[in-house]
């Protein structure tokens, strides 16, 4: 065992990749909903469906990714072909605006993209030596990159796309602009195809025979914690669902609206770009300091303690949005993220790889993914769009954030209740045998 630990590669290596993976995501996914919206002109119902079928790959992931990682296919080659796959599909949605064509890319985006968030974390779970001391420092990079992306595009965006004018003409000027994050995206994707070819080989895992290795993840997932784990997958997807959807669009208005008023708004404006999506890496920057902060705390704290407290910065970012609207509360809120993510999608990540036998750990990341990012994107998408946001618009076609953010609010709660009530107290360290 001496000399396998001694051939372990760098962490260096699984950070940069890492940063690349979510930097691809993070360049456009937090401005589509006013991207869609506001330049493309599509309708709230036509918004939720591009939302509901970039999250089907996360559902064919299970059955195709997974399955290839664990038992065909390695995971490095694996996430090239995707990850170059895709670059070619975003790169065309920069400039497709009629709804059936940019509905057909994101589906076939969706496909290949998905499935590489979960197995971008298998391949970082088999190359490291201690789960709880090693995997935070490797995946805060992930949210480096997303942060490096977001602020860096809210800088070009009003830099080239934020002309003088009344608010009306900079709103219209920044919507169109956000076609370039598509761009972006395009060329990080092929940045990263290139480099998962020298990421460490990992090889797939010799199973029991050849049973498909997502069944037998599936007979795992019976067990408890996983159980209610998976079961409060969905609403908490659905609510985090809500900010993605509707987030940039809400701090960009914010942001338009307080320009000019203070200076700290104004160097809140400076530092971060316009357009919301910069505004939104503070979440992702105390999302960092949460993952560094794990590995010491990991340890000694229960799973569903650290859950706990995720759900509850669910709820109280969600009230702040809807019963506040000057910056210092607001900004609170989005910082609320890096609970959320951390203590909760982050923690649940590592129950999943901990509660799991090694030959199907991939495919049981794939299945937590086809809940969380497949499931209940595609029914949060829709119930945020098509649902609560023509539930909440006024009728001169303004949005009324308080009855918007309020639906998520109180599922968040719910949520919580229970968790509390039905995931088995304590800490397993230790993935328990199937069966």
């Amino acid at each position: 065992m001496a000399d396998a630990n001694a051939a372990r590669p760098p962490l260096a290596r699984l950070s940069v990749m890492m940063f690349l993976q979510y930097a691809i995501w993070g360049a456009w996914l937090p401005i589509l909903y006013p991207y869609l919206l506001g330049h493309v002109g599509f309708s709230q119902g036509e918004v939720g469906a591009i939302f509901s079928v970039s999250a089907v790959g996360a559902i064919i992931g299970p059955f195709l990714a997974g399955q290839f990682a664990d038992r065909h296919f390695a995971t490095e080659r694996f996430l090239a072909a995707s990850h170059l796959v895709g670059a070619v599909l975003v790169w065309f949605l920069s400039s497709t605006t009629a709804f059936v064509p940019f509905l057909a890319l994101a589906l076939l985006y969706g496909i290949v993209y998905a499935p590489t968030i979960a197995l971008t974390n298998s391949l970082a779970f088999h190359h490291i030596a201690d789960r709880d001391r090693d995997f935070g420092r490797v995946r805060v990079w992930g949210t480096v990159g997303w942060i490096a992306a977001g602020i860096g595009f809210g800088h070009f965006l009003g830099a080239f796309h934020t002309p003088d004018g009344a608010a009306e003409v900079v709103a219209a000027a920044q919507d169109a602009g956000r076609s370039d994050a598509f761009r972006l995206s395009a060329i990080l994707g092929v940045l990263m195809a290139a480099y998962c070819l020298t990421l460490p080989h990992t090889p797939p895992a010799a199973g029991e025979g050849e049973r498909n290795a997502t069944f037998e993840a599936l007979g795992e997932v019976k067990r408890q914690p996983l159980l209610t784990l998976f079961l409060l997958a969905v609403p908490v997807s659905i609510i985090h669902q809500f900010y993605f959807v509707h987030t940039a669009d809400f701090l960009s208005e914010l942001q338009r609206r307080v320009a000019g008023v203070s200076e700290v708004s104004d160097s809140v404006n400076a530092i971060f770009g316009v357009g919301g999506g910069g505004l939104m890496t503070i979440g992702q920057m105390v999302e960092i300091a949460v993952l560094a902060t794990l590995p010491f705390i990991a340890k000694g704290v229960p799973r569903k303690t650290l859950l706990a407290v995720g759900l509850a910065a669910y709820a109280g970012r969600m009230a702040l949005f809807a019963h506040t609207d000057s910056m210092a509360p607001i900004l609170l809120g989005v910082m609320l993220h890096g609970l959320c993510f951390g203590c909760f999608i982050f923690v649940a990540f590592m129950v999943v790889d901990e509660e799991t036998t090694a030959d199907v750990k991939a495919s049981a990341q794939n299945l937590f993914n086809l809940v969380i990012v497949g499931i209940g994107v595609i029914v949060g998408s829709w119930f945020a769009t098509k649902i609560v946001a023509e539930w909440a618009e006024r009728a001169d076609g303004t949005m009324d954030y308080e009855r918007l953010f309020s639906v998520p609010m109180w599922m968040a709660v719910a949520c919580l209740v229970l968790l509390v009530v039905f995931y088995p107290g304590g800490r397993r360290s230790v993935a328990a045998p199937a069966g």
